[in-house]
């Protein structure tokens, strides 16, 4: 079961590499399309589960422009956050107790829908403000000993952005840089820890087509 979920979230992480880059192929020949593909860091909000800040994320984004200002697209995007608990002894319940460390994992997924409006669109330097909608699969994983205990939970996701896409040449691709913010409803549960929202401040960096 849990080769199956690894194989389902693998196919649609390349599913979405696979669909940006038929975007920034349209993107080369077209200035209606636009696609972003992105390294981000996060900084956790709220969230003691895994509250370290982290670099291992990516953004896949892609979209079409309704009017001269105005796009919609969609966008998938992972990020882990991790944390190490030192050894301490842990109440299980029914008298029952255990005496370990941990690693604490939290695997974000949101994917979904994306408006965007451009200014500037015909210049260098093209700032541009967003907000992305859809779900969110997250886990949160604790790893002991030769042991884990995890939990994969659903929820919504909204995030605001604020960025900017740069084009130093003539043709296109150029460089993307982004700030947002993402709140998530997820809710979960992990030994003696229960995590109820997840929100994130985070940076993009990136290539724009």
């Amino acid at each position: 079961m849990r080769t199956k979920k690894h194989l389902s979230f693998r196919m649609l992480i390349l599913t979405a590499i696979a669909l940006t880059f038929s975007l920034a192929s349209r993107a080369q020949t077209s200035d209606s399309f636009y696609s972003n593909i992105d390294w981000q860091f996060n900084f956790p909000i709220s969230n003691s589960f895994a509250d370290k800040a982290s670099g291992w994320g990516m953004n896949f984004e892609g979209g079409y422009y309704l009017t001269d200002n105005f796009a919609v697209g969609a966008f998938l995007a992972y990020h882990s956050n991790h944390k190490y608990i030192p050894r301490q002894t842990i109440s299980l319940g029914d008298n029952s107790s255990i005496n370990t460390d941990q690693q604490h994992t939290l695997f974000q997924m949101p994917f979904g829908v994306t408006g965007r409006y451009t200014f500037n669109r015909d210049g260098m330097f093209q700032p541009y403000i967003s907000v992305k909608a859809g779900p969110q699969y997250a886990r949160l994983k604790s790893t002991f000993n030769v042991f884990q205990n995890d939990d994969n939970t659903w929820g919504f996701y909204v995030s605001p952005e604020v960025g900017m896409n740069i084009f130093p040449w003539v043709y296109r691709p150029g460089i993307h840089v982004a700030a947002y913010y993402s709140y998530a409803t997820n809710k979960g549960s992990v030994l003696t820890y229960d995590v109820d929202g997840m929100s994130n401040f985070g940076l993009r960096v990136g290539i724009a087509f």
